[in-house]
């Protein structure tokens, strides 16, 4: 259960920050500092990132908890 619990509250953060890099990049997009291409390579790249460390987490959190208890 805790583990469940760690993993939630890091996935909500991971998620808030993959979704704050978003908007930095569409007011870059926007103010023509960022090519389009480059807008769509980081966005998609950021998201991917973002699901793979949610994906990894709980075992990781799981592994260490164990150590710990």
């Amino acid at each position: 259960m805790p583990v469940i619990l760690i993993s939630v509250f890091s996935a909500f953060i991971i998620f808030m920050t993959v979704f704050s890099m978003i908007k930095v990049l569409s007011i870059a997009c926007k103010r023509k500092d960022i090519s389009i291409l480059k807008y769509r390579v980081l966005t998609t790249s950021f998201i991917v990132a973002g699901i793979l460390t949610i994906s990894i987490l709980p075992f990781g959190y799981q592994k260490i908890y164990e150590i710990i208890l």
